[in-house]
């Protein structure tokens, strides 16, 4: 029985130890359409974590757009922007066509 209460205890502390880039990823994958997708998308996630882990700049970008991301919006200019899938343009970019 105590190597149950292990398993379980090691579970709930690696579930926590996931970078805020990579929660921020999986918050974008929840926006998929179906389960095959999100599937897909989570995968590419882990990979993309594992080959080129986040810096500690990254995870304060990743940390900062995290509350304001959401899937309602993810498909408007202004959801993009918040989810950091695309970057607002300063006064320098919007002449840039």
């Amino acid at each position: 029985m105590r190597w149950w209460f292990a398993v379980l205890v090691a579970l709930t502390l690696l579930s926590g130890c996931k970078s805020r880039c990579r929660q921020l990823s999986e918050k974008l994958c929840d926006c998929t359409l179906n389960s095959n997708e999100k599937t897909s998308c989570l995968q590419r996630a882990g990979n993309a974590e594992t080959n080129s882990p986040p810096t500690e700049a990254d995870e304060a970008v990743c940390d900062r757009l995290y509350e304001g991301c959401d899937c309602r919006l993810v498909d408007t200019p202004t959801g993009k922007i918040r989810c950091g899938l695309a970057r607002e343009l300063d006064g320098a970019d919007a002449g840039m066509n």
